[in-house]
């Protein structure tokens, strides 16, 4: 079978890198999405945190949604679901999860970036998990994304979502080593950011991921208009809130949930 052309960098949509281009559109990756990502046993957490934020009524939209994994729960218990995700092989799953369940599931093809087709004030919830706000290339995309989500919530309506944490990389293998070049390579790579990486995921290489610190995770979120509710730090297995997070917590937690309300 003859591969699929490259497509020119400036036909790339807003934000995304040709990486996830590639990772959106393979239906390899959305067919074995559940089984790879262990699911249900190492969603419990995000699961519960979200149920215990988000009222058990009204349209949840699920921004970047994958194959729904955090999306289906909300809807069994009784909200209505609203799955985005640029991916048709993602919604394409989306869609035969509802159908099997009879969920009260709509999908809706489009960019993160570019999220004009649902109206203002027309959501009551919204989530995106799984860092997928990291996935969106460059501090404007990623503000342009959160401005999106600020708009089509209702007055009152509440926001999770989750990142990783640039600092958590000092404890992986020659950790500091890691951030000391890659902090280099920042101040002197035009375009790049501290917290851009580059690296093989899932068998597609040069997947995109944009990590935060605390500080620039509260910050984007309060340019955009959210009142920060709590950031919840992440134990490295994700399992749980890190104990002590007085402690270091910038550094030691995996990652934040923010629980966000407009």
């Amino acid at each position: 079978m003859a591969s699929r052309p490259s497509q020119p960098s400036w036909q790339l949509p807003p934000g995304v890198t040709r990486g996830s281009l590639d990772y959106i559109e393979s239906p390899a990756i959305a067919d074995g999405y559940d089984e790879d990502l262990a699911f249900g046993s190492d969603f419990q957490f995000d699961e519960e945190t979200i149920a215990q934020f988000i009222p058990a009524s009204g349209l949840v939209a699920d921004l970047g949604c994958g194959t729904a994994r955090a999306l289906i729960p909300l809807v069994r218990r009784g909200n209505r679901g609203l799955a985005v995700d640029l991916s048709p092989e993602m919604l394409r799953i989306v869609a035969e999860k509802a159908c099997s369940e009879q969920l009260d599931i709509e999908c809706l093809q489009a960019n993160l970036v570019e999220l004009d087709a649902i109206q203002d004030a027309s959501i009551d919830h919204a989530i995106c998990m799984f860092s997928t706000l990291g996935m969106i290339k460059g501090a404007p995309h990623r503000r342009q994304f959160l401005d999106h989500v600020h708009r089509m919530l209702k007055p009152g309506g509440r926001f999770v979502v989750h990142v990783h944490n640039f600092w958590f990389n000092y404890f992986e293998p020659n950790g500091a080593y890691w951030l000391a070049s890659h902090l280099l390579k920042a101040w002197l790579t035009p375009g790049m950011e501290r917290g851009d990486k580059y690296y093989r995921y899932r068998g597609i290489p040069n997947f995109f991921l944009h990590v935060f610190s605390r500080n620039e995770f509260a910050q984007a979120l309060k340019q955009s208009g959210f009142k920060i509710n709590r950031l919840v730090p992440l134990r490295m297995d994700r399992q749980g809130e890190l104990p002590h997070a007085w402690l270091l917590g910038g550094w030691r937690a995996s990652g934040w949930i923010a629980l966000c309300e407009k």
